[in-house]
């Protein structure tokens, strides 16, 4: 087993890092639960891009997970790509690291509101939780939330004002700024009396004082110790476990992962599975991990307190207990977010179907759909009477988006339609989504940004005007949120932020107006041509460059007026052997606008489809011309 080293004294290895000493037998020991005063189990929860993942980085650098000549990318918790690339948290993991014959158990959380699921689930497995806070830009929306979720729970967070190496910063002023936001969030005096420390994740260090030298994690790791209670439980207890994340493995099938709460669990040992219908299902545990670093340990047992994936229970869900069959207590259950937003998968029909991707039928699409079933909780997938259409939904755009763009990395090519919010009949009456609106804008941006939202049903609920920069609560339904983000962003020149989070579902407010004009439809299959582009611009804006294969009834651009035009972009010049003066003058065209996948799914109205395969993403009609 790769197994991390001890850190029985914060000497340093001269690079910033810890002196690690060779394992002992009772650190070994550790990894299979036969200590349990020793454990610590921490979130780490934040604002989007506040450094979380950052500050995991260091923890696993500096308590030897890694060789000396070990190569180690950025954010080694984001394995995904898309996590890379986006630079954000999309799915919970968990590491564990040992310092001073202590296993601390860390688990980094997204900081988006459309996985704010994942972060409600996770802070009912940890005892403690390190608050992180960018320096510079202070307690952010996303920040809100998940601090409110952790008091809620009685959590007394650590807080760590993060990037402190950033110019022209006072760390002090986020200090208070948390400070305030404690006492508005309702925290009781223990939790107000809240350690706090400054920190550079990038430049792996953590000071009491600005003073202090700048050397290494230590401090954090020894607070955390201090601050963050052990595990509470009987080890002597019945069995009584919780799932609250899961993992899917090819060799293994559904993984639980989730916290003992009491009792011992043991490799080989048969349990029970208490569902969320009151059904009991028994199966025998497969394999047993605890966790270790960037990698899970096979383990024979495990007590009270720890953290542990198993393998054996093909319908394990988010929430479900695992007891022993003599004790069948069940824990309170944990609340999974319910989706608000749903959206249609269809095989791709077009004319260009099956040139670019690799699974393209409908029993692949289903297949796929199904196992992502395994893992992401708030995600629903129901098949329809049209066997090559699915209605998927989820938690909202982004949400839906990563499965979309996950999808079509992995060689898949399908069509989706336009996102639309789940509505629920209550006493007869529709009730839809509302969401919680945080918008951080200049206050020159205000007046702009309250006028866009006015006829997308938003209400104001507070404002607050802090000098040059004004705070806007708003209440407002969720399918007034389609397509915001964009206007938003075009509204404040990209210097406004904005954040939302499921409220509660109300009674429909009516009818929202449609934002857009029409559109430019090519009416013919071919090659798109500038000379062909430079006679349309006048109609409109294109989304197409001169060299893009085009086909009848896929969209191209935005007509300039509400109704949709159908134009030949495929047209050539006609050539004769008299020459012109201006023959050879150089075709020069409007800068097209970029369509990524988001902008495509806030874009398109209900009679129109997104096409989306490993190399392209196109706009089209629903139905396309009969030529």
């Amino acid at each position: 087993m790769n197994q991390a080293q001890d850190v029985n004294s914060p000497k340093t290895n001269g690079e910033g890092g810890l002196e690690n000493p060779a394992r002992t037998d009772s650190e070994k020991q550790l990894a299979n639960g036969t200590s349990l005063g020793h454990i610590r189990n921490v979130a780490i929860i934040a604002h989007v891009d506040h450094g979380k993942t950052t500050l995991v980085d260091g923890f696993l650098r500096q308590t030897g997970i890694f060789r000396e000549n070990q190569e180690v990318v950025e954010c080694v918790m984001d394995s995904n790509a898309l996590e890379r690339e986006r630079g954000i948290t999309i799915l919970s993991k968990n590491t564990a690291v040992t310092y001073k014959d202590y296993l601390i158990n860390i688990v980094d959380t997204p900081g988006h509101a459309d996985f704010g699921g994942e972060v409600e689930r996770i802070l009912g497995m940890v005892d403690g939780a390190l608050l992180i806070v960018d320096a510079g830009e202070g307690p952010m929306p996303q920040t809100r939330f998940v601090l409110r979720k952790a008091l809620e729970r009685g959590l007394r967070p650590i807080v760590v004002i993060n990037k402190i190496d950033r110019p022209n910063i006072d760390p002090h002023v986020a200090v208070d700024q948390v400070f305030d936001l404690f006492v508005e969030l309702g925290a009781d005096e223990k939790q107000l009396d809240f350690p706090y420390l400054f920190a550079s994740g990038v430049q792996g260090f953590a000071i009491k004082d600005l003073e202090d030298e700048k050397k290494n994690l230590v401090p954090l790791l020894d607070l955390i110790l201090d601050h963050c209670p052990p595990p509470s439980g009987d080890k002597d207890a019945p069995l009584q476990m919780q799932v609250s994340i899961l993992d899917y493995s090819d060799y293994l099938g559904r993984i639980a992962i989730g916290r003992i709460y009491n009792g011992i669990v043991k490799d080989g040992e048969q349990v029970v599975l208490l569902k969320e219908d009151g059904s009991q299902v028994k199966a025998k545990i497969t394999k047993l991990f605890t966790f270790l670093g960037l990698k899970r340990v096979e383990a024979q047992s495990a007590s009270a307190g720890e953290i542990v994936a198993i393998a054996g229970f093909a319908t394990a869900n988010v929430g479900d207990t695992i007891v022993n069959p003599d004790n069948l207590s069940e824990l309170p259950r944990i609340k999974v977010d319910e989706p608000t937003m749903k959206m249609a998968f269809l095989v791709n029909n077009s004319p260009f179907a099956g040139q670019e991707g690799k699974f393209v039928t409908s029993r692949q699409l289903r297949s796929r759909l199904l196992r992502e079933l395994e893992t992401n909780v708030s995600l629903r997938v129901e098949e329809t009477d049209d066997t090559d259409t699915f209605i998927v939904s989820g938690r909202g755009e982004l949400h839906l988006g990563i499965l979309i763009e996950t999808m079509r990395r992995e060689g898949y090519e399908f069509q989706v339609s336009r996102p639309e919010v789940i509505v629920k009949t209550v006493n007869g009456t529709d009730h839809e989504p509302f969401e919680k609106l945080l918008v951080d804008v200049p206050d020159e941006y205000t007046g702009a940004v309250m006028q866009e939202l006015g006829p997308r049903r938003a209400e104001l609920q507070n404002m607050h005007v802090d000098k040059t920069q004004a705070f806007l609560s708003f209440l407002i339904p969720t399918r007034g949120l389609i397509g915001f983000r964009s206007e938003f962003l075009r509204l404040t020149k990209g210097t406004g932020v904005m954040n939302h989070a499921f409220f509660q579902y109300r009674p429909w407010c009516g009818d929202i107006a449609s934002q857009r004009n029409g559109v430019l439809v090519a009416w013919e299959e071919g090659v798109a041509t500038g000379y062909a582009i430079q006679g349309a611009e006048d109609r409109g804006v294109f989304f197409i460059t001169p060299g893009t294969r085009v086909y009848g009834g896929m969209i191209v651009g935005e007509h300039s007026r509400t109704s949709d035009l159908d134009i030949n972009v495929c047209k050539t010049k006609k050539l004769t052997n008299v020459r012109s003066s201006t023959g050879d003058v150089l075709v020069t065209l409007q800068a097209p606008i970029e369509m990524g996948l988001e902008r495509c799914l806030e874009y398109i109205l209900a009679d129109e489809l997104v096409e989306v395969t490993p190399k392209s993403i196109r706009m089209r009609k629903r139905e396309l011309p009969r030529r």
